[in-house]
């Protein structure tokens, strides 16, 4: 298993922070234009679940998944969004999604002072603590093709 990259969004589609870790192929366009587009894609597959599901859309969406990879999703009642890119064998992803909300989002970055909401989070102590939760979560790996 394997985790290929981060996307964090605010309510208004901004983003907040990207982190990559195992992902080998870069997608020919800029780091901006790419987040727009998975902002884009992610506010579309809602509207589309939220319409067609025959079950109580209140839960949402919250993955797909191809043949190469999965796209997880998980969205805090704030409006942040967060989205992980894995590998389709990866399991328990929503819990890893709530946890790194819960103890790196919520300690490194709303409860610094220096942080105002709404801005990029630029610290060096949240991008170095994330990346030591990723590195620690039981679906990190390198990926073997």
């Amino acid at each position: 298993m394997t985790i290929f990259n981060l996307y964090i969004f605010d309510k208004c589609g901004t983003l907040m922070h990207y982190a990559e870790w195992n992902r080998t192929k870069k997608s020919g366009i800029t780091g901006e234009e790419e987040a727009k587009l998975t902002y884009g894609m992610l506010f579309s597959i809602k509207s589309f679940v939220s319409k067609i599901s025959p079950y109580d859309p209140r839960e949402g969406f919250l993955y797909y998944k191809t043949n190469r990879y999965a796209l997880h999703y998980l969205e805090t009642p704030s409006g942040l969004k967060f989205v992980l890119n894995t590998d389709t064998t990866a399991i328990n992803v929503k819990e890893l999604l709530q946890q790194l909300y819960s103890k790196v989002w919520v300690e490194y970055v709303v409860r610094d002072p220096l942080w105002t909401p709404g801005n990029v989070v630029t610290s060096e102590l949240f991008q170095s603590k994330l990346d030591e939760f990723i590195k620690q979560s039981p679906i990190f790996g390198i990926r073997n093709i």
